[in-house]
Order: structure tokens, then C-alpha cells, then sequence
């Protein structure tokens, strides 16, 4: 095996890092607000048109449950793109990625309801959902990895978390356009407007198809092929001499995804049925929320250059083994302020702190012959677990304890294996990408 060391270059112009943060965040952009706007529809919408049920609590399980297959898949998709990342090249995923997801999307869109072809709606609907899911699973790694080897050592944690503002900027454009149809009337919203953000999806993806076609390879796995330093079993190599880093991965990322959608996901439900208020109030606390990490993520990524990734996880997890029980009680007076600001909060310290040096830390966790297999699958078996069955656990917990107290009571948990995972973990910010 040949050592393969990238040595970070002051020849990336500010010009050309500007090129390739833009390649590589506008495809997280498209990708979030694929997978967002199906997540909050999942809550407002499908357990009505997919799933229709005379018990209103198995509805929105059903529904959530085809939101959490989605999840599921993203191992799946992070598994066999991290695989050409690392064979062929991180550039050759980019395209695909963003294709299967943006296709997926708009078929939603144009999906008969249960109402029009029986059984047959909620089996597409779970099938495209699984489409999404792998599509997505995909696209974080090499839109991480093709940032991340492009950029200077001093400035890694910067640029990494720029790719992460996809997120917020996807969350941001879902929720203006779900909170848009929303207003119409429900019968109006529940025939045809619901479909209007999934349609809009095709835009986004002739703007990003063209951006990403523009981008460079990563002089990294340049430097990988001209030296013959590409692995033959990325995967295989990943899970023995990687065990440790993927172990690290999955227990960091576990606390920080949980939040985020329950936050995002069942929250919206708990509140808009349990606390009954509106819609559009919650779904404007958390666009609040996701505007204010577009700043928060980058100042947390340039802090990790300064201080180091792992502080920032202790610091959130800390946070998250604070917060789950007052976040109910500030939630439950459903004063508005208090609601927006628990949220705001909630985002932006038990997410967007951990949140920020993740698109950096897991890549750099990993050699470069299987950084795209080790980082990718990684982060998506933490969101397989976090993301996908938080939301549906939280609300069986609800219906199990009649109130909060469970859901409080995981988030702790997760924050306790996120918080055992970065005093495990091993310091990267100094080294050098080999």
C-alpha cells in the first residue's frame, strides 16, 4: 500500500474554492429540500391521502413510517456510492446522486393518493421514498469529500461547513414553499397544493445539474490514481482498519440528527395536534431556526479550525442532556415566543453545534483509499437510527406515556452515547489528509 499525502495547496485560488463550495453545496441544498418537504408533508399531509385510517394516531405512525424508510435506505445509498467515490472518483457520484433524487421528488409530485388507485399509492410512495433515501445517502460524501480535499488545512473546518449549510438553505426553501401552500384552504392544499414543492424540485435541479458539471475532480483522488492508491474493497478496508472511525462516526452524528427531526418532524405533529396550534406558527419557528444556523454552522465550522472538532461535540452533548425536558415544558405553555425561541435554541445548539465540523471531522477520520465509503456510510447508519426512527419512536412514546417524558428520556440517551463517542474519539484538526 502506498501512503498517499496531500500536502494542502495555496495554488486553489479564492476564485476556485468559491467554484467548488458552490458545486458541492448546491447539490445538499437540492438534496435537504428534497428530503425536507417530503418530512414535513409526511406529518401534515400523507397520513390523510396514503394512509387513510380511522384513528388519526396510526395515520401519522404510518405516514412517518414511510419517512423513516427513506432513512433506512440512506445506509444503502451511502454503501454503494461511497464505493465509486472511492474507486472511480468523487465528481462521478455527484451527477447521479443528485439526478435519482431529484427524479424521485418530482415523481412524488405527480403521485395518485390512496383515494384514486387503493394500495397502490402508498406502495409507490414507500418505493420512491426509498429512491430518495439512497439518493441522498449518497450525495453527502462526495459533496463533503470534494470540498474538504480541496481546501487548505487552516481553513477545512470553513469550507466543510459551508457544504453543510445545505441543510438550513434546503430546510429554508421546503419551508417558505410548504408554509406558501399552506395557506390556501385544506381542501385546496390537501388536493392539489401539497404537490407544488415537489414539482418545483425540477428548477433546482437544472440550476445544480449545471453547477456540478463545471466542478473539478478532487486532487486528492487524482494524487490517489496517479500513485495506484485506490483500494479494490473501500468497504472491506473501511470496517477492519477503519472500525474504529466508523464506530466514532455513528456514535457522534447519533445525538445531533435525533434533535434535529424531532424537532423538525414530530414536533410539528405534537404540536399542531396535541398543543393544536398552527401550522404555520410552527413551521415559522423552524425556518427561524434553520436562518439563523446559515450563520451559526459557519461560525461553528471556523471555530473547529481553532479550537478542534471534538470540543464542539462535547459542548453539544452536554447541551442535549440539558435541554429535552425543558424544551417540552417551554413547548407546552404554547406561548409563541417561548415556542419559537425552544426551537431556535433547540436547532442551533443540539444540532448546528455538532452539526457544523461533520462534512471535515468524519472524512478526516478516514485514509483517502476509503474516506468516501468510511465517512458516507457512517454518517448514514447514525441517520438511519437518529433520523429515521427518532420521530417514529418519539411518537410511540407519546401514545405509550401519554406525554413527553419518553421523548426526553431518548434524547438523553443519544446524547450520552454522542457524549461517550467525542471523549473517545481521536483529534483531527492538525493533521494532514493522507
Amino acid at each position: 500500500m502506498t501512503d498517499t499525502t496531500f500536502i494542502d495547496a495555496p495554488v486553489e485560488s479564492a476564485k476556485n474554492m468559491r467554484s467548488v463550495v458552490i458545486a458541492g453545496s448546491i447539490g445538499t441544498i437540492i438534496e435537504w429540500y428534497d428530503f425536507l418537504i417530503y418530512a414535513t408533508t409526511a406529518a401534515l399531509v400523507f397520513g390523510k391521502l396514503f394512509f387513510p385510517t380511522e384513528n388519526p394516531l396510526l395515520g401519522t405512525l404510518a405516514a412517518l413510517g414511510s419517512y423513516a424508510v427513506g432513512f433506512i435506505a440512506r445506509p444503502v445509498g451511502g454503501l454503494l456510492f461511497g464505493h465509486i467515490g472511492d474507486r472511480i472518483g468523487r465528481k462521478s457520484m455527484l451527477m447521479v446522486t443528485m439526478m435519482i433524487m431529484g427524479l424521485a421528488t418530482f415523481a412524488i409530485g405527480l403521485l395518485p393518493t390512496y383515494a384514486s388507485i387503493g394500495i397502490a399509492a402508498p406502495i409507490l410512495l414507500v418505493l420512491l421514498r426509498i429512491i430518495q433515501g439512497i439518493g441522498l445517502g449518497g450525495e453527502w460524501g462526495g459533496a463533503a469529500l470534494i470540498v474538504l480535499e480541496h481546501s487548505p488545512a487552516s481553513r477545512r473546518g470553513f469550507y466543510g461547513s459551508l457544504v453543510q449549510v445545505g441543510f438550513p438553505l434546503g430546510m429554508v426553501l421546503s419551508t417558505l414553499t410548504i408554509s406558501s401552500v399552506a395557506k390556501l384552504e385544506s381542501s385546496e392544499f390537501l388536493s392539489w397544493g401539497w404537490r407544488i414543492p415537489f414539482l418545483l424540485s425540477s428548477v433546482l435541479f437544472v440550476v445544480g445539474a449545471y453547477i456540478r458539471a463545471r466542478v473539478a475532480e478532487s486532487p486528492v483522488f487524482e494524487h490517489m490514481q496517479k500513485t495506484k492508491d485506490v483500494a479494490e474493497r473501500p468497504f472491506v478496508e473501511a470496517m477492519t482498519e477503519g472500525r474504529a472511525s466508523f464506530l466514532t462516526a455513528v456514535g457522534l452524528k447519533l445525538s445531533e440528527v435525533s434533535w434535529v427531526y424531532i424537532l423538525t418532524v414530530f414536533i410539528v405533529v405534537y404540536a399542531t395536534t396535541q398543543l393544536q396550534l398552527s401550522k404555520e406558527l410552527i413551521l415559522n419557528c423552524v425556518l427561524l431556526g434553520a436562518a439563523l444556523e446559515m450563520i451559526t454552522i459557519p461560525m461553528f465550522g471556523w471555530l473547529s479550525d481553532k479550537v478542534g472538532r471534538r470540543p464542539l461535540y462535547i459542548w453539544g452533548a452536554i447541551f442535549s442532556l440539558i435541554f429535552p425536558f425543558p424544551m417540552f415544558w417551554m413547548l407546552n405553555t404554547k406561548i409563541p415566543f417561548l415556542v419559537g425561541l425552544t426551537i431556535v435554541i433547540g436547532m442551533n445548539l443540539g444540532h448546528a453545534l455538532m452539526f457544523a465540523p461533520e462534512a471535515t471531522y468524519f472524512p478526516e477520520l478516514f485514509k483517502g483509499r476509503v474516506r468516501c465509503t468510511g465517512a458516507s456510510f457512517g454518517f448514514q447508519v447514525s441517520a438511519a437510527i437518529g433520523g429515521g426512527l427518532a420521530p417514529v419512536l418519539a411518537t410511540v412514546l407519546l401514545g405509550y406515556f401519554g406525554g413527553t417524558a419518553g421523548v426526553s428520556i431518548m434524547l438523553i440517551l443519544f446524547a450520552l452515547i454522542t457524549l461517550f463517542s467525542a471523549l473517545r474519539a481521536r483529534e483531527t484538526y492538525m493533521d494532514k489528509l493522507v
